[in-house]
């Protein structure tokens, strides 16, 4: 059908932007800012699309080559692949609209653009592909553009973290392409829908428990879950401010936590033994990364330390496994996304215009920078969990979808690690907006329009956030992406039915 052939453009798009700017935006001055624009609002403009699509056909499948699987390579959207994509290229757009002024202080910006592209071309393709090896392939692609952009200010210290990043990272692929190879091994396909219907007739043993450990492992790595989290508190801090937005905001949660979502729940099947390692990962992040982040002077570096936190309670969410849970599980991580890009962006508006993260160093920026502040605020709220703001409803159901499930400690650890977390967003804003503005930033500017303009947009959405828990929203949006985590090997055989 018409609406299948959509599905490749999600990565297409992409592509043909970083292939552009390489050719015409080294070039043609605007040019890079232009096709970063349009490409990311194309993707967006796409995922809404196959959002009404999915609404009404539940699942869409792109057969690559009109190769069927298992033989050929299959693109599959469902209600979860839409909820990602979605959330990955909104993110995407705001923050390319943010680096048209940012960027500019950096040279070859086509650099950065073509980079960016590859990175989301990356990143969709994780979500869409049906395909297990084409995973780790898209994966790669992201990663690795993604190791360069950490870079991209040539520094000292932006190359000792990229170098860090790429390791740890490249450790971390290493894990995931040895899964690959045990599974197909085992069960001799590739594709996810297939592979799901052999482990169910045939049965799981060591080779699928070691795979799992190597899945668990490798994309535990890619989602900066606590003990595996080394390299981004140096990564986050070190990139430019968009990539910092971009990494924290979705990459981590596509390479991440989706590949561990949709490996666990769709191919291997969720147990009770797994369903405890997800809680006890989650919530080890949680409380690292709040403690960690309580100390830290580095605007940047404190919120890196808050990233690990707050996707510990996605994997407390997505670890209790109820509907209540995985719902809660899966707000919590389109909010993250939002507010922790607004954050990184607020911080990179406040080095722009100051040259420094340090905090100790700041002070009374409200009075010069409004905006920025105004934006930070709802930001800093949303993190914290204050009502009304986005991040309180989605930290509330997780606790709800715990008392319900009998998990009182996991409750209690949350609730607290959420007033620690308001700790330090509140000397976060003490320390850098409010007080006494220092001699050397009276000078100071607020930054410029498409800046303001972006940190806006996502400080509305902190705001109104709330919103997508109406019933018809909630339906259209969140239920259909929290349906597919419980549909497991019943998504594979309508799949694999369509195709036969």
């Amino acid at each position: 059908m018409i609406h299948n052939d959509l599905i490749p453009l999600m990565v297409g798009v992409p592509l043909a932007g970083a292939f552009l700017n390489a050719l015409l935006g080294r070039k043609l001055k605007g040019v890079p800012d232009l096709l970063g624009i349009l490409c990311t609002m194309g993707t967006l403009f796409l995922g809404f699309v196959m959002l009404r699509l999915v609404n009404a056909h539940h699942v869409l499948l792109f057969e690559v080559g009109n190769w069927p699987p298992p033989i050929g390579i299959a693109m599959v959207v469902d209600g979860l692949t839409v909820f990602m994509l979605l959330t990955v290229n909104l993110i995407a757009f705001l923050v390319v609209l943010y680096s048209t002024n940012y960027m500019s202080r950096y040279t070859q910006k086509w650099q950065f653009y073509s980079l960016f592209m590859l990175m989301l071309a990356g990143m969709n393709g994780v979500i869409v592909t049906g395909d297990i090896f084409n995973l780790f392939v898209y994966l790669e692609i992201a990663a690795v553009a993604s190791y360069a952009l950490v870079a991209f200010g040539t520094e000292r210290q932006e190359l000792e973290a990229a170098f860090k990043y790429a390791v740890m990272g490249s450790l971390g692929s290493m894990f995931v392409l040895l899964g690959v190879v045990w599974m197909y091994a085992h069960t001799s396909t590739l594709n996810m829908a297939d592979m799901a219907m052999v482990l169910r007739d045939g049965g799981s043993g060591e080779i699928v428990l070691l795979a799992s450990v190597l899945f668990l492992v490798g994309f535990g790595l890619k989602a900066a879950l606590v003990p595996f989290h080394a390299w981004l508190p140096d990564a986050h801090p070190s990139a430019p401010a968009p990539i910092s937005a971009m990494l924290s905001g979705v990459l981590i949660k596509a390479l991440g936590v989706y590949a561990i979502c949709r490996l666990f729940y769709s191919v291997f099947g969720i147990t009770w033994e797994l369903s405890t390692i997800l809680l006890t990962l989650g919530t080890v992040s949680m409380c690292v990364g709040v403690l960690l982040a309580l100390k830290q002077w580095d605007m940047k570096r404190l919120l890196a330390y808050s990233s690990i936190s707050q996707v510990g309670y996605i994997m407390i969410g997505i670890g209790i496994g109820t509907p209540l849970g995985i719902l809660a599980a899966l707000f919590h991580l389109f909010n993250h996304s939002v507010f922790k890009s607004l954050l990184f962006l607020g911080s990179g508006a406040v080095e722009y215009a100051t040259g420094t993260r340090d905090l100790r160093k700041m002070g009374g920026l409200a009075r010069r920078m409004p905006l920025t502040a105004g934006t930070s605020m709802a930001g800093s709220m949303s993190l914290a969990g204050i009502p009304p703001f986005a991040g309180f409803w989605s930290k509330l159901l997780i606790v709800v979808a715990a008392v319900q499930a009998g998990l009182y400690g996991y409750a209690i650890i949350a609730i607290v690690a959420s007033i620690l977390t308001l700790a330090y967003v509140m000397k976060m804003m003490r320390y850098g907006f409010l007080g006494n503005l220092p001699e050397r930033l009276k000078g100071i500017k607020d930054v410029p329009a498409m800046m303001k303009l972006s940190m806006s947009l996502l400080a509305l959405i902190c705001i109104a956030g709330g919103l997508l828990l109406l019933p018809q929203v909630r339906e259209l949006f969140l239920t259909d992406a929290s349906k597919t985590f419980k549909a497991g090997t019943e998504l594979a055989f309508r799949i694999m039915s369509e195709v036969r």
